[in-house]
């Protein structure tokens, strides 16, 4: 991101390292800083955290800025950065040879222990596509296959690009065993361990002090379901995580909250229902009756796509195979008015 000021007749540029990690970026030492101050003698650099400040003359504050755009996009296709790198993007030349049209790459963002995230399997890649040209996305599969995830990582990578101006991720705050009014603490504490999932998703993605400063404004807004009723959510990534716990009302006065430019990833597992007897989920009838919209894609993930211990998918599909492996209703008993 870059603010443009004057200050003493000079043009200051501001620019917040959001693609780059800082560190990676100023380098050991600071020596990554180094080079590009030597191959910009005339400009003046003021580097404090994840902040730099640039000054002096605009033709050649453009022409940093130019380099500076290509250097992150660079970044986010290689998840690299080295002296040499610097010395070709800064010193003129463009990109290291072989490399000024990066490859196609399944990789979004650049995680914050500098790992490259991607999307792994076939319907993740679908996922991934299905975002350049739909406004609702439907990912629906089992356990482990990566939906929530990918959401997160589309979201935060077209914040990054400032295709949207915030994020906001929500769930269905439903009880599994336990009242929420029972459990210690304000509301947010409350209601914090449904959505753990999401925060650690993102803190893979957005360093731990840019995220707190990010929820802090809202730029990253995280809250339960019932919380979207009555809003109009626009210029933002939407997700709604699993809504196989949303009932057909609530998942209706989710989809009805979209602005005009805003973007929703509706996740779930249709075959892990945590809702009481008597509820229906309504993922399965939003997924029947929009499947036909111009602009609604809906992906269907399964044990291919499972992406955590080898054990996950051996245990999706044993369960996918034994029609009998149902988990017992448990009765709950009436409470007391």
């Amino acid at each position: 991101m870059c603010k443009l000021n004057t200050i003493a007749g000079l043009a200051e540029r501001v620019y917040t390292l959001e693609i780059i990690n800082p560190q990676i970026f100023y380098g050991v030492n600071n020596t990554n800083l180094d080079i590009i101050k030597s191959k910009f003698p005339k400009l003046q650099f003021i580097a404090r955290g994840d902040e730099i400040k640039v000054l002096g003359e605009e033709a050649e504050l453009e022409n940093f800025a130019a380099k500076m755009i290509l250097l992150e996009k660079y970044y986010l296709k290689r998840g690299e950065l080295n002296g040499h790198i610097l010395n070709e993007v800064f010193g003129g030349n463009g990109l290291p040879e072989g490399t000024a049209e990066p490859e196609e790459s399944d990789t979004l963002l650049i995680g914050t222990r500098a790992q490259k995230i991607k999307a792994r399997t076939v319907n993740q890649r679908a996922m991934v596509k299905s975002a350049t040209g739909s406004d609702i996305i439907f990912a629906v599969g089992p356990a482990g296959t990566g939906k929530t995830y990918t959401a997160v990582a589309i979201a935060v990578k077209a914040l990054k690009e400032r295709e949207i101006r915030k994020i906001i991720l929500t769930r269905p705050a439903v009880e599994a065993g336990e009242n929420l009014g029972f459990l210690p603490g304000d509301m947010k504490e409350k209601v914090d361990p449904y959505l753990r999932p999401l925060y650690d998703a993102l803190e893979d993605m957005i360093p731990s002090d840019k995220l707190k400063s990010m929820i802090e404004s809202r730029t990253v807004e995280i809250a339960p379901l019932a919380f979207m009723r009555g809003r109009t959510l626009d210029n933002c990534y939407v997700i709604l995580d699993e809504a196989q716990n949303a009932t057909d009302l609530q998942l209706k006065m989710f989809l009805t909250r979209m602005g005009p430019n805003a973007k929703m990833i509706i996740t779930g597992d249709l075959t892990q229902i945590d809702l009481p007897k008597r509820q229906t989920s309504g993922l399965e009838r939003a997924i029947h009756i929009l499947k036909k919209i111009n602009g609604i894609a809906i992906i269907h993930l399964n044990t291919e796509d499972v992406v955590r211990h080898r054990l996950v998918k051996e245990i999706v599909k044993a369960y996918d195979h034994d029609h009998k492996a149902v988990p017992a209703v448990v009765e709950k008993p009436e409470e007391e008015i």
